[in-house]
C-alpha cells in the first residue's frame, strides 16, 4: 500500500494548518501563529503522548540522541531499555498482541534498525499494529555511505504495512498521525517512521491533527448485504457445516460476536494457531485446533464438511496442507476478512465478504435469529455424531505413566494451576505446539506466539511487554532450551524494570521440531539439531538476579510450578528436563493432505 502526504483530508476542526477544510474553526495562518515551535524530537514525544502511548521499548544510538534527550525530559510515558533491538520490537509486539493497542519501539540507524528487522517481519506476518521509530543519518548524508547508514525504507519495505522517510520537520507531525492511523485500522500491521538526525533537531510549528482520512487508504468496513444473505442461506441449508476461525477474530476484537454467532447456529468450531481463544477452548462446540499439528477431528471435519465459513483466517499452508488434496472434496466456502487480498488467494471461495468481522457477525447473527425454522437439524446431528466418532481416536494421548517428565504433562499442570487465566507466550518449536494443544484458551489475547514467521526468541520479550501492560496478571513463557538462548539477554531487562515473568523451559536437549522432522523425513540423521554444551540455566538465571529451578522428576513438576507461581514478585526460570524423544502428534507432513495425519509412533 502506498500513501502520499498530499493524499490527506482533515475533517472540520482538524488542527492541521496545511489542509484544514472550509468550515474549520480557524484559518491556517491563525493556527500556525498559535502553534508552539518545537524541534522534531520534541514533536515525536508530544505525538506519542497524544496517541496514548504508555511504553516505548528501545535502544539508543547516535542517530536518535536528540529523541532520547527529549524522552529524558518528559514523564508522559516510560521508556524501557532492552539489551538488543530485536528484544525491543518483540516486546512492543507482545504488548500490542495482548492489549490490542499500538506497540511502539525506538531504534537507531544502521545496525540498530537491521537488528530490528526480524521483529518487524514477525509483527507484519501476524498483522500486529506497531509503530517503529528509527533514526537515520542526517538528510545531507543519506546515500553517501555515511557511518551507520542503511537504506531503512528499502530494507523494511517488504515487511511493513507502510513506511515513511521524513526529510522535512514540517511533515513530521502529520506523518506520525498517519503512521498510527495506518497501523491500527483495516488489517493492522507495523508502520515504520524513519527520522534523520537533523530532522529531529530542526524547529517548526507543532500542530497534531485530531483526525484524518486518506484518499488512497480507506478500508471497507460494511459487509455486502447481498453476499451476507447468500452466506446465511448456505449455512442454514448445510448438512455438514464447519466454522473455521483465525487470528483476524482476535485482531478485530470480534470474539464475543463469534461466540454469539456460533452459539446461535450450534455448529462445530475450530481455531487456527493464531485464533486460539477467539472461541472458548473448553466449549463442547470446539473441536480443537486444526492444521499440521491440529486434532484428528478438527482436520477430518475440515476435509469432509459441505459448507465451510472462514472468519478472519487465510487458508495458509500449515492449515490446509496440500491445496490439491484439500480441493478434492467439494464444499461451498464462505470467506469473511477485512483484507480483500487474502480472499481466493490460496483457495477459491464461493461467497467472499469483505469488511469488519465484528459488524458482519452481528449482522449475520441477527438475520439467523429471525430466519425461518431450519430443516437441516437432523443432518447436522448426524454430522456431530461423526465428529464424536473421530474424537474417540484420542489423538492427543501420551504416556501418562512415564516417570520421565513429559512436556504435555507440564503444560496440562500449568493450565490446571493457573485455572486457564494466565497469559501464555511461547517461542517456536515443539513446545509451541504442546502449549497450543494442552493449554485451553477460553479468552482472546491470552495466547501470544509467532504463528506466521515462526520466530525463535520471541517468548521472553513478549512476556516482558505483556507484564508491563498487565502487572497483576500471571505471564508465563513456554520455551525450549534453543529458543530461550536467542533473546536470553532480556533477563537483564526483566530485572531492571521489575517485570516478574515465569519461564517454563521444556528442555529436551535438542532443537526438538528440527529433530522430529529429521527423524521422520531424513532417516534419523540429526544434523546440527543436538544442543551440546548447554549452559546451567539455574545458575544463569541466578546470575541475572532471578530464581532458577531444575526439575528432573515427574513428581517434582507440580510442586515446582506451585512454588514458582507463589513468587509473585520474582522472575523464575524453570528448567524442566523433558523426554528428548517425545514428538508432537498428530502431524501432517509436508506435501500431504490435511486428513493424511500421522497419529503416533505406532503408525510410522
Amino acid at each position: 500500500m502506498n500513501t502520499s502526504n498530499a493524499e490527506f483530508l482533515a475533517t472540520p476542526g482538524s488542527k492541521d494548518p496545511k489542509t484544514a477544510q472550509a468550515g474549520a474553526s480557524a484559518s491556517p495562518e491563525k493556527l500556525l501563529s498559535n502553534a508552539p515551535e518545537m524541534i522534531g524530537a520534541e514533536m515525536l514525544v508530544h505525538a506519542l503522548h497524544a496517541e496514548g502511548v504508555q511504553y516505548v521499548w528501545g535502544y539508543p544510538g547516535g542517530a536518535v540522541l536528540h529523541i532520547y534527550d527529549e524522552i529524558f525530559k518528559q514523564d508522559k510515558f516510560e521508556h524501557i531499555l532492552v539489551r538488543h533491538e530485536q528484544g525491543a520490537v518483540h516486546a512492543a509486539d507482545g504488548y500490542a498482541r495482548a492489549t490490542g493497542k499500538v506497540g511502539v519501539c525506538l531504534v537507531t540507524s544502521g545496525p540498530g534498525v537491521t537488528n530490528a528487522v526480524t521483529g518487524i517481519a514477525t509483527a507484519y506476518t501476524d498483522s500486529i499494529p506497531m509503530v517503529i521509530i528509527s533514526g537515520n543519518v542526517p538528510t545531507y548524508a543519506i546515500g553517501e555511505d555515511a557511518f551507520q547508514e542503511a537504506d531503512t525504507v528499502g530494507i523494511t519495505r517488504p515487511i511493513v504495512k507502510h513506511n515513511f522517510l521524513v526529510k522535512d520537520v514540517n511533515d513530521l507531525a502529520l506523518t506520525l498521525k498517519k503512521a498510527f492511523h495506518i497501523a491500527r485500522t483495516g488489517r493492522p500491521g507495523p508502520v515504520l517512521v524513519d527520522i534523520p538526525k537533523d530532522v529531529s533537531a530542526m524547529k517548526a510549528p507543532f500542530i497534531y491533527p485530531d483526525h484524518l482520512e486518506m484518499r488512497s487508504y480507506n478500508p471497507v468496513i460494511k459487509g455486502h448485504s447481498g453476499q451476507i444473505r447468500k452466506a446465511i442461506s448456505l449455512l442454514l441449508e448445510a448438512e455438514r457445516p464447519y466454522i473455521y476461525t483465525g487470528g483476524g477474530v482476535i485482531l478485530g476484537n470480534a470474539s464475543a460476536e463469534l461466540r454469539a454467532f456460533a452459539n446461535e447456529l450450534g455448529y462445530p468450531v475450530t481455531n487456527t494457531l493464531m485464533g486460539l481463544g477467539g472461541f472458548p477452548g473448553t466449549s463442547p462446540q470446539f473441536v480443537g485446533m486444526l492444521g499440521m499439528h491440529g486434532t484428528y477431528e478438527a482436520n477430518m471435519a475440515m476435509q469432509h464438511c459441505d459448507v465451510l465459513i472462514a472468519i478472519g483466517a487465510r487458508f495458509d499452508d500449515r492449515v490446509i496442507g496440500n491445496p490439491t488434496h484439500f480441493a478434492s472434496n467439494p464444499r461451498k466456502i464462505i470467506h469473511i476478512d477485512i483484507d480483500p487480498s487474502v480472499i481466493s488467494k490460496r483457495v477459491k471461495v464461493d461467497v467472499p465478504i469483505v469488511g469488519d468481522l465484528k459488524e458482519i457477525l452481528v449482522d449475520m447473527t441477527q438475520q439467523i435469529q429471525v430466519a425461518p425454522a431450519r430443516k437441516n437439524q437432523a443432518k447436522v446431528k448426524a454430522w456431530w455424531d461423526q465428529i464424536k466418532e473421530w474424537q474417540k481416536k484420542d489423538c492427543l494421548k501420551y504416556d501418562r505413566n512415564s516417570q520421565i517428565v513429559k512436556p504435555q504433562y507440564v503444560v496440562e499442570k500449568l493450565w490446571e494451576l493457573t485455572k486457564g487465566d494466565a497469559f501464555i507466550c511461547s517461542d517456536v518449536g515443539q513446545h509451541q505446539m504442546w502449549a497450543a494443544q494442552f493449554y485451553k484458551f477460553d479468552e482472546p489475547r491470552r495466547w501470544i506466539n509467532s504463528g506466521g514467521l515462526g520466530t525463535m526468541g520471541v517468548g521472553l520479550p513478549y512476556a516482558m511487554g505483556i507484564k508491563k501492560a498487565f502487572p497483576d496478571k500471571e505471564v508465563v513463557t513456554i520455551t525450549g532450551e534453543g529458543s530461550i538462548q536467542m533473546c536470553i539477554q532480556e533477563l537483564s531487562t526483566c530485572k531492571q524494570y521489575n517485570t516478574p515473568v515465569k519461564i517454563v523451559s521444556l528442555n529436551n536437549r535438542y532443537l526438538g521440531m528440527v529433530r522430529q522432522w529429521q527423524e521422520l523425513s531424513y532417516s534419523g540423521r540429526y544434523s546440527s539439531s543436538y544442543m551440546d554444551s548447554l549452559p546451567d540455566f539455574v545458575k544463569l538465571a541466578e546470575a541475572f538476579g532471578h530464581v532458577g529451578m531444575l526439575i528432573e522428576k515427574k513428581s517434582d513438576v507440580e510442586p515446582a510450578l506451585k512454588e514458582a507461581l507463589k513468587l509473585k514478585d520474582r522472575t523464575v526460570f524453570m528448567d524442566f528436563q523433558t523426554d528428548p524423544e517425545e514428538n508432537v502428534w498428530p502431524m501432517v507432513q509436508a506435501g500431504k493432505g490435511i486428513s493424511e495425519m500421522l497419529l503416533g509412533s505406532e503408525e510410522l
